[in-house]
């Protein structure tokens, strides 16, 4: 159970950064701010959400890319952290399940998913 003052102050963070309508099985482009020394960029980082977990605040998504080599990254990302910029659905997966943890175990076309079309 929480506090109501800390969930008052939850719902004034989440109110002010619009997040996209996306479930684990979309193709995500995430636009994550880097800062090296005083200098700030702007990296995007493209993959598939394996899984969403957590609520209000703490909400976080896992995102898998094969980078180079054919080696799987996941990288953990806070929906409401101040680093994203934005985030884009890009593609809309079917899936029949929640969390796409099996994806590490597959290669190459096993790990495609099937998109659903809009008409």
């Amino acid at each position: 159970m929480k506090n109501k003052y800390i969930a008052s102050f939850e719902q004034a963070q989440i109110a002010n950064k619009n997040v996209p309508e996306f479930r684990a099985g979309d193709t995500l482009r995430i636009a994550v701010t880097i800062t090296e020394g005083e200098k700030s960029r702007v990296q995007n980082y493209e993959g598939i959400c394996i899984s969403i977990r957590g609520e209000g605040t703490g909400r976080t998504i896992t995102v898998r890319k094969i980078g180079a080599n054919g080696i799987g990254i996941e990288r953990v990302f806070p929906i409401y952290s101040d680093s994203l910029e934005k985030i884009e659905v890009l593609r809309r997966g079917r899936v029949r399940r929640a969390k796409l943890f099996y994806l590490r175990d597959l290669a190459g076309k096993a790990a495609r998913i099937k998109e659903i079309r809009r008409k």
